[in-house]
């Protein structure tokens, strides 16, 4: 917790000002209330001093608004929350920086269009604004033209925050979610329809029938009422989109506005089923046509009726080179009859032959409104993609359709087939494009009061009025890949067009209208579309000229009364969301730090706090924010301005408890650049005042003596205070002496410097707004000394790189140690003396006692004895700042040992080797940690950033820190002196497997070279059983070696260095083993967990290997065997052999050396046989923990040469549905000749029959037996397996061959429901994924149910 000093221990140096001359700010302001000053910009250059106030009344007189009717608020931020008007505060105590650009946004006040000066009323008529946009401007004029529909989609001021803004032209805008353009303009469309606005109106929603959050009529209903009243520019379609059963994910799934027009037709069928008016869309949109075919011959017809609610037009016939130019034309060609002759020949039941027929459809009825589709998305089988047509098509503004009409009379009633099955022929409009899939639901609402005719009155009589007018254009704009949808829409108020691009409403021409024909000038061919305009007309719709059945749209005042209740509603829901709005505009956030007196740690949230709340307020909510109600009182609480990066308090608030919370924090933002902490005093103490100006510097003690580092005291100072000042300003607070006072200051992670000028500024020496430093004061004569060379630098660095390891020992029983021959560590001090069987029989326990009891033994003055004959830059002898085990004997050494010298020999254990006894998961730390493009020093800047919150003292053990504020880590990246003139290569294959030598050239352990500090104690970690694991605490300088850090871990495990492994244990449990001994701990930090096990660790040149088995017919293919060594220069030969007697004890494998071979594993993929003459290293790339297979021979090797190609097949039988074994094949060349030759020989099938198809996926390329007959690509037209699509290069390819003349097995439906689910369940096991019905994009659905059944096998 951080207390402040009491009242005499206030240490305030004098307050240092300065003047300079007034800046100035730079403000860019952006106009979003109207599309055509969206891209203009307003400057104003305001002296800093400038109020708020006043920055109003100058951007209203150069926007030409009236003051008060706008806000402006803050660009590019995510808070739209606006300055406040009547501020009294600068523009720099406002959050404006002087001497940058500072971009605000002009916005709407409360959901309103500011005012014109030069306009009295300045409100606008519901249905549409004059364009006065002209007349308004003052600064740069406005674009020339008009703005178009497609340029306010790629307009760069496109953005999220002009939804508060309503547009000028009157209508309301819709949000786009992420990817719902196409929803948003079909939403628009129906909109805009007067006939389907008003009949949704008339409907009535029953609450007690259904949920109004499932409703989709209901929430429709909603939707057109916000976009016909609503103040906004853009609404939510949330509401809607929830209707319909999506979650968040169907807003990223971009789908086609002609599906979702089908779609949602059929969905409110479903929703209106069974009502007296269920017929709406019917009545709207639905057309009739007659599919027929006429003999040539006798002139017998046989004729369907089908219904139609769009009529797909084809925009380039298939094969063409030339596009239809027109709507005409392209109506011309749906109803163009085509003729079935040779091989297409008709079955005449009159003529009862075959003859030639022609085969069409003519339309017999016209809906009231005509939907078209232009049909740009095609399929190229040339690159096999789907493409888009870009090609010029032009649509009339009203389109005659009499000549399009069948003149013929119906047919008799009982003869028409209204379904959907639709004909067969190209043309059709049924079979793939007017089936829907939908789930039903039973739910009934209320129908849909539509004043009509019957239908015998609606039948359009041929020769009649068919003339149609355009009013809805829907564009796309971009690939068949994915793009943009917008909708051109004629308002039947006005005759306007409008551009209706999601949020953005503007006013468009007849030429914008013609732009969306497609294509472009001049003519390019069959590539033409290419070349085009990537923007134009995807979907049109028509309303048939009829003045007795054309409507007009409901005026507010001739509302039903349901509607004018729902419209009451979202009124009153509007005004709320504004006031809640408001809240949140004056409502300041921000983050809210406190060290908690009961958790003792620093605890964050978040403090929201209106800005007219004062001070005192705003302590009084942080305090209960705190939960400290109880702990401490609150009046020994305080708010404090709080830089929690650096750590820094930068000012205290005295005597300003009355001030509002929004002038202390400088507005209403959307972030701040800084933080506030809740200070927490004792009753006892008195708050010292922070301020602006003053830098924290933490102050830790250093006892030479005791080798120890105490907690930090917190001081401020100046940084303009000279080093002799400051000295005394620590006097003051730590008491002691100025005179013999070194103070070091730790710049950054460990950069220690001694501050020895004393006339030199704080500034100078690089204290920022935090710092910390390391002050010692002693009559020692330490102080003569050089700093490098000095205790208090060796204390220091000591502290600074020392990191705290847990290690788990390995359990040894009785019988294992008594076999073990124990050796002492070697090194200058030690002698070559063993104590024979009974110094070996100490168990880990007597080790660790004695150890211990050693080290608190050691007394300081031998440490300084020795530090004092040590040298700075030796490495025979150890300073005081090293590991004090170098005086603790091997416990299998006499105490008296210490005198001698003489180098320990021969030492030597017969351990043995338990590798194989650890679990599979072992991996070594330089795969995981990618050791070939990752160095050392690399591994040092990562770790500096973990901080340890230890300091090690040799007498009282590890001291956590005590200030809560203090988080710098005492870590460093420091390399040791040792290596500093050692060159590193990476790219040798010793240096690459981690397999350096404990020894140098000289034959010296290179842990003799330097030692660095060590210091380890027993502790007990608790297992499930009660058992304490055995364990070590390690303290231990980062910059060891890992060969060094082994030796000093020997007396505790109980053999040599060379007969353990160290694994590193990851946060997952994941074990790793650290195997470069050359390496030192840097990428090691505190708390770090690290597993010793028994086992040979590698020598030079050495790998280790695990050997998995290759079972091809197993449902698990891939087994572990066992651990193994392999050495470089070795031989595939060899390693064979000196797995036979391993295979043979360990897995009880009893194999010949010709029967089984090993092959490269990838994951579970075999992959390349390895042959016995096979060299590793230079035949055969290997690494540390590389993995192998070893596949078992049923035969002798046949696999002899690198030429050979040996590949594994399985035949498929579709009559009995089934997949045989795997049988391997070995092919002498990439020849597919060659293949189908030794399939044939392996399964009797004639040469001329056989297929094969390549094989999907990983090993064993599992596919279900209902897919793999027409879904993989069988037979491919190639002559060798190494080209596309086989790309068939190595061993393990697998292949799938069967009998084309074999037919597939008939199944039932039961048939097939079982199998499938058993392949489901074989397959998942496996962990293969299955799908019966595959799609590359997600079906577009909607669920009257309110949401989709969660079924796993669905799509």
């Amino acid at each position: 917790m951080e207390m402040v000093p009491s009242e005499e221990k206030q240490f305030v140096p004098k307050e240092i000002g300065s003047a300079a001359e007034e800046p100035r700010v730079l403000c860019i302001v952006q106009d979003t209330t109207n599309a055509k000053t969206v891209n203009e910009r307003l400057t104003l250059n305001l002296p800093a001093s400038t109020t708020v106030n006043k920055l109003y009344e100058d951007v209203a007189h150069k926007a030409g608004y009236v003051n008060g009717t706008f806000c402006l608020a803050w660009a590019n931020t995510g808070n739209m929350a606006p300055l406040d008007q009547a501020s009294e505060m600068s523009l720099v105590l406002s959050g404006f920086e002087a001497g940058k650009r500072n971009f605000l946004q002009l916005t709407d006040k409360d959901g309103e269009q500011p005012q014109i000066a030069s306009d009295e009323s300045g409100t606008a008529d519901s249905s549409g604004l004059e364009d006065s946009s002209q007349d308004r401007f003052i600064g740069p004029l406005p674009r020339d033209g008009t703005v178009g529909c497609s340029s306010d989609y790629s307009s760069p001021s496109y953005s999220y925050s002009s939804i508060l803004n309503k547009s000028d032209t009157g209508y309301v805008g819709l949000v786009n979610q992420a990817m719902t353009c196409y929803l948003n303009s079909l939403l628009q469309t129906l909109f805009m329809t007067p006939e389907f606005r008003n009949a949704l109106y008339n409907w009535e929603f029953e609450e007690s029938e259904e949920d109004p959050v499932n409703s989709i009529p209901y929430q429709l209903q909603r939707l057109f009422v916000l976009l016909q009243t609503s103040k906004k520019r853009a609404i939510e379609t949330t509401d809607v989109t929830r209707s319909f059963g999506w979650d968040s994910s169907e807003a990223w799934q971009q789908h086609d506005v002609q599906e979702l027009c089908r779609v949602m037709f059929d969905a409110l069928e479903q929703k209106w089923k069974q009502t007296e008016q269920a017929d709406l869309i019917n009545q709207l949109y639905q057309g009739k046509l007659k599919d027929y075919v006429r003999c040539l011959e006798c002139g017998y017809e046989s004729w369907r009726i089908d219904t139609y609610l769009d009529i797909p037009l084809v925009i380039r016939p298939f094969g063409a080179s030339q596009a239809f130019g027109s709507v005409e034309e392209a109506l011309q060609a749906f109803i163009q009859p085509e003729t079935l002759d040779g091989p297409n020949q008709y079955f005449c039941e009159r003529c009862k032959k075959k003859c030639d027929a022609r085969k069409g459809l003519r339309f017999l009825h016209f809906p009231y409104l005509l939907t078209l589709q232009l049909k740009r998305f095609d399929f190229d089988y040339t690159t096999m993609h789907r493409i888009k047509l870009n090609d010029r098509m032009t649509f009339p503004e009203e389109l005659d359709m009499s000549p399009f009409i069948d003149v013929e009379d119906e047919k008799s009633p009982q003869t028409e087939s209204c379904t959907d099955s639709g004909a067969e022929n190209e043309g059709s409009c049924h079979s793939d494009q007017m089936s829907n899939d939908f789930s039903t639901d039973d739910a009934v609402d209320e129908g849909i009061c539509l004043d009509n005719t019957s239908s015998t009155e609606r039948v359009l009589k041929p020769k009649s009025s068919l003339t149609f007018e355009l009013f809805s254009v829907m564009v796309h704009s971009g690939s068949a890949a994915g793009g943009h949808y917008y909708a051109c829409i004629k308002s039947f108020s006005d005759s306007q067009w409008y551009s209706f691009n999601d949020q953005h409403v503007s006013k468009i021409t007849q030429d914008d209208i013609r732009k969306t024909y497609g294509g472009s000038s001049g003519s390019r061919g069959y590539y033409s579309s290419a070349f085009a305009s990537s923007t134009n007309a995807y979907m049109l719709m028509y309303r048939l000229k009829d003045p007795s059945r054309n409507a007009k749209f409901l005026e507010v005042e001739d509302f039903p009364e349901h509607i004018k209740r729902l419209m009451q509603r979202e009124k009153e829901s509007e005004e709320q969301e504004k006031r809640q709005r408001e809240i949140e505009r004056n409502t300041c956030k921000i983050k809210l730090f406190c060290m908690h007196p009961v958790k003792m740690m620093m605890v964050e949230n978040k403090l929201e706090v209106h800005k007219d709340k004062t001070l005192g307020e705003a302590t009084e909510m942080a305090y209960k924010l705190m939960d400290l109600e109880g702990v401490v009182p609150l009046d020994c609480c305080r708010l404090v301005k709080y830089d929690e990066f650096h750590e820094y308090l930068e000012r205290s608030y005295e005597g300003e408890e009355d001030m509002p919370m929004g002038l202390l924090l400088g507005g209403v933002k959307s972030s701040y650049m800084f933080d506030l902490l809740l200070e927490i005093r004792r009753p006892d103490q008195v708050f010292q005042p922070y301020k602006p100006g003053e830098v924290m510097v933490k102050v830790h003690v250093v006892d030479l003596k005791s080798e120890s580092i105490a907690a930090p005291v917190s001081v401020r100072a100046y940084l303009n205070q000279t080093i002799t000042e400051f000295k005394q300003l620590i006097a003051q607070a730590t008491g002691l002496c100025a005179e013999t006072m070194r103070v070091v200051l730790e710049r950054c992670y460990n950069d220690l410097r001694l501050l020895y000028v004393p006339n030199k500024t704080l500034k100078a020496e690089g204290f920022f707004r935090s710092n910390k430093v390391f002050v010692e004061s002693s009559d020692s004569t330490d102080h003569q000394a050089v700093f490098t060379d000095s205790v208090l630098w060796k204390l220091l660095d000591r502290h600074g790189n020392t990191i705290r390891l847990f290690v788990s020992l390995p359990e040894q029983s009785p019988g294992s140690l008594a076999n073990r021959t124990s050796c002492p560590k070697a090194n200058a001090d030690s002698e070559d003396s063993l104590e024979g069987a009974e110094g070996s029989r100490k168990s880990v326990e007597a080790i660790l006692e004695e150890s211990t009891e050693k080290l608190k033994n050691l007394s300081l003055q031998q440490q300084q004895q020795q530090q004092q004959q040590s040298s700075s830059t030796s490495d025979s002898q150890k300073s005081s700042e090293h590991s004090d085990f170098e005086h603790i004997e091997s416990p299998a050494q006499e105490p008296d040992a210490a005198s001698q010298s003489s180098q320990m020999e021969n030492c030597t254990r017969a351990a043995s080797d338990t590798e194989n006894q650890f679990p599979s998961e072992e991996r070594s730390d330089s795969d995981a940690n990618n050791d070939r493009s990752t160095s050392s020093v690399d591994s040092d800047i990562l770790s500096s950033s973990h901080s340890s919150d230890t300091l090690c003292n040799a007498d009282s053990g590890p001291l956590p820190l005590a200030n809560g504020l203090d988080s710098h880590s005492i870590t460093s990246s420091r390399r040791s002196k040792a290596h500093e003139g050692k060159k590193e290569t990476w790219d040798t294959a010793e240096e690459d497997s981690g397999t350096d030598s404990e020894y140098d050239e000289n034959g010296k352990r290179k842990a003799d070279s330097q030692y660095l500090y060590f210091k380890a104690e027993p502790y007990s970690q608790e297992d499930g059983s009660g058992e304490g694991q055995k364990c070590l605490l390690v303290h231990v300088d980062k910059r060891i070696t890992l060969a060094a850090f082994k030796q000093n871990l020997e007396p505790f495990v109980g053999v040599p260095s060379t007969q353990f492994k160290v694994f590193r244990v990851y946060a997952n449990n994941q074990e790793f083993e650290s195997v470069r001994l050359n390496e030192t701990l840097s990428s090691f930090s505190d708390d770090n967990k690290i597993t010793i096990r028994l086992g040979r660790a590698l020598k030079k040149g050495e790998y280790r290997v695990k050997v998995y088995q290759l079972l091809v017919n197993d449902p698990e293919p891939c087994k572990f065997l066992l651990d193994t060594v392999f050495a470089k220069g070795m031989t595939v030969r060899q390693s064979k052999e000196e797995l036979l007697p391993q295979l043979k004890d360990q897995c009880k494998l009893d194999l010949s050396i010709d029967r089984f071979r090993l092959r490269k594993k990838t994951w579970k993929n075999p992959g390349t046989v390895f042959l016995d003459y096979h060299v590793y290293e230079e035949d055969i790339n290997i690494s540390s923990n590389w993995e192998v297979f070893l596949e078992v021979l049923e035969e002798s090797e046949r696999m002899k040469s690198m030429s050979q190609l040996a590949v594994l097949t399985r035949r498929w039988c579709p009559a009995q549905m089934k997949l045989e074994a795997f049988r391997e094949v070995v092919l002498e060349s990439s020849s597919v000749e060659e293949l189908k030759e030794k399939l044939s020989e392996l399964s009797g099938i004639p040469l001329e029959n056989l297929e094969f198809a390549k094989g999907r996926g990983t090993f064993p390329c599992d596919i279900s037996v209902l897919e793999i007959h027409q879904d993989l690509d069988w037979n491919p037209k190639v002559s060798t397996l190494n080209v596309w699509p086989l790309y068939i290069c190595d061993d393990g390819a697998v292949i799938f061959y069967r009998d084309s003349t074999e037919e597939l097995m008939e199944l039932s439906e039961e048939e097939r429901n079982e199998l499938m689910k058993k392949e489901s369940s074989r397959l998942l096991k496996t962990g293969h994924r299955v799908s019966y019905s595959p799609r590359k994009e997600k079906a577009l659905k909607i669920y009257l149910d309110g949401g989709p059944t969660k079924d796993p096998g669905q799509d």
